[in-house]
């Protein structure tokens, strides 16, 4: 079978739909954390948003933005070339979406972008790949391309120094319950990424992908009020705060 074909006959769905299952092992509330980012863009900017889905891997930003918001539009911009194979495959025909291969670290990679300025610029478990000085870089970068009275937001894993013993506590109890869902059936991210590996459409940009990013993260995970005060300083946002939390995870929204 030709490999257009075989793209043909993939279930994209079924990639899209496994992604999350995988996400929501390490992350059980994952789908509080969107409800709130989508809240705050119909309350600041909109049900029409031109939206920026930073690192946007599968599209699941987009994914739910396009269900609650019909007439948003999207693009989606990452370097993974697997994830952004399961993204183009889930929209293909949707005309409201527009992917973009770029990596964040390269100064020119909003070049790339197919506008000047976005209503909001959404991000969620993807930056904690970046180290702090190539995180300032990308936050000062930011600022220029939200609009006036547009919105930043990321949602990620931050961790507050100040509390060693809360951190620890709340790791081992969360660590407890994905070992009890793992037990269950779960599969984690080593596991999914071996599925991929061995599908006949996926394997090579899977393959592609590790050479690029390697095994894991080996970014910061600074404070929430570390990314508030540096999206001010450094982007230029006027204001900046969290707007959820969990007990390992924050979202943080930025106003232009």
């Amino acid at each position: 079978m030709a490999e257009t074909d075989a793209a043909a006959g993939t279930d994209w769905a079924a990639w899209q739909e496994s992604w999350d299952r995988q996400q929501e092992w390490y992350m059980p509330d994952r789908e509080e954390r969107f409800r709130v980012m989508l809240d705050m863009v119909e309350a600041l900017v909109g049900p029409e948003p031109r939206v920026l889905d930073l690192a946007c891997g599968t599209g699941s930003i987009t994914d739910r933005l396009l269900k609650r918001f019909p007439k948003a539009t999207s693009t989606g911009v990452d370097l993974d070339p697997a994830l952004l194979a399961i993204a183009q495959g889930y929209f293909e025909g949707d005309e409201r979406v527009t992917f973009v291969t770029a990596d964040l670290k390269d100064p020119e990679w909003t070049r790339a972008l197919p506008h000047e300025s976005y209503d909001a610029v959404l991000t969620a478990t993807a930056l904690h790949w970046l180290h702090s000085d190539p995180l300032t870089t990308l936050y000062g970068q930011l600022g220029g391309l939200v609009r006036a009275g547009g919105v930043f937001m990321n949602a990620d894993h931050m961790i507050d120094g100040t509390t060693p013993r809360i951190n620890a506590a709340e790791r081992a109890h969360r660590h407890a319950q994905m070992d009890r869902a793992k037990a269950g059936g779960a599969v984690d991210w080593a596991e999914w990424w071996a599925l991929a590996a061995k599908d006949p459409v996926l394997a090579e940009p899977t393959a592609k992908r590790f050479e690029i990013y390697g095994e894991h993260a080996d970014g910061d995970t600074p404070s929430a009020e570390w990314h508030a005060r540096t999206l001010r300083e450094t982007g230029g946002f006027a204001e900046a705060r969290a707007v959820w939390r969990s007990p390992s995870d924050v979202l943080v929204l930025a106003v232009k």
